[in-house]
């Protein structure tokens, strides 16, 4: 099933107003449903390698599966076989970056942080490594459905230091996760039921560093039916308050609802047999 007239995505991408390369990387693919956002680490081009890889392997390998049969066909139960691809491409590009890494000196000690979400059937799964967000605002409510993975959220959790103290750490971009760092790496995943009308954002750390989320709220609350102009005001207040960081956003609108046909679970368990 195309999903194109079901949502409505766009994505920006900005360098930012200090660093001269852009190390952040975006995957949309609006007619399977499929977004990702990788932000990259390293020296020199290094990051901006291991992002290109992640969206490029994880996409290839889910469009892939998506194309001889989307999941969107199939009853709700059946999302074990959206966590499947997402785990699967996953681990791909978390294997291709490791060796990159490991035999190419000038990419040695690459890796990056992934955020992705596929919609179908009503759901958003969403997949998750560092510290790369997403959001869901739902009519006036907004609110983080990613927990980062890093130094300074586990701080956090454990009471070592306070959210508002958090702000001001030197400690913000330590990740305890990151794609291409070890050999194996463990994603999280979720899944949320969607609305129609929800927005999705996703976004690397040089928005919500720049941004609070307060503000960050705002925002996609004031231009809720006019995501592409969501999207530049996030980027242009992200370097309005210095630009520190390559920023990059993904916003995706629910326009209606996208229900599974119910008639098609046998074709795609003959599929995944």
């Amino acid at each position: 099933m195309n999903l194109n007239r079901a949502l409505h995505i766009t994505a920006r991408s900005d360098a930012g107003m200090v660093r001269p390369h852009n190390e952040d990387a975006l995957f949309v693919d609006a007619g399977h449903g499929l977004v990702l956002l990788a932000d990259g680490m390293g020296g020199y081009s290094a990051g901006e390698v291991a992002a290109g890889m992640a969206v490029a392997m994880i996409g290839s390998c889910m469009q892939e599966k998506l194309e001889k049969d989307h999941p969107h066909r199939v009853v709700r139960g059946c999302l074990r076989l959206v966590h499947t691809l997402f785990e699967a491409g996953v681990e791909q590009a978390n294997r291709a970056i490791f060796e990159a890494a490991q035999s190419q000196p000038q990419y040695s000690g690459m890796g990056t942080t992934l955020v992705g979400a596929l919609f179908c059937d009503n759901t958003v799964t969403v997949v998750h490594v560092g510290d790369s967000r997403l959001y869901r605002l739902r009519g006036t409510m907004f609110a983080a459905l990613t927990r980062d993975h890093s130094l300074l959220q586990e701080q956090i959790d454990t009471g070592l230091i306070t959210a508002e103290a958090a702000k001001h750490s030197v400690h913000k971009n330590l990740v305890t996760r990151a794609l291409g760092v070890e050999l194996s790496v463990n994603p999280e995943m979720r899944d949320f039921p969607t609305q129609q009308g929800d927005v999705y954002l996703l976004c690397s750390d040089g928005l919500n560093d720049m941004v609070s989320d307060e503000e960050i709220g705002k925002t996609l609350l004031a231009h809720a039916g006019d995501i592409e102009q969501a999207a530049l005001d996030l980027i242009e207040k992200a370097n309005a308050a210095g630009g520190r960081d390559n920023v990059s956003v993904i916003l995706v609108r629910v326009e209606q609802e996208f229900p599974a046909p119910r008639s098609w679970l046998k074709r795609l368990r003959d599929w995944w047999t």
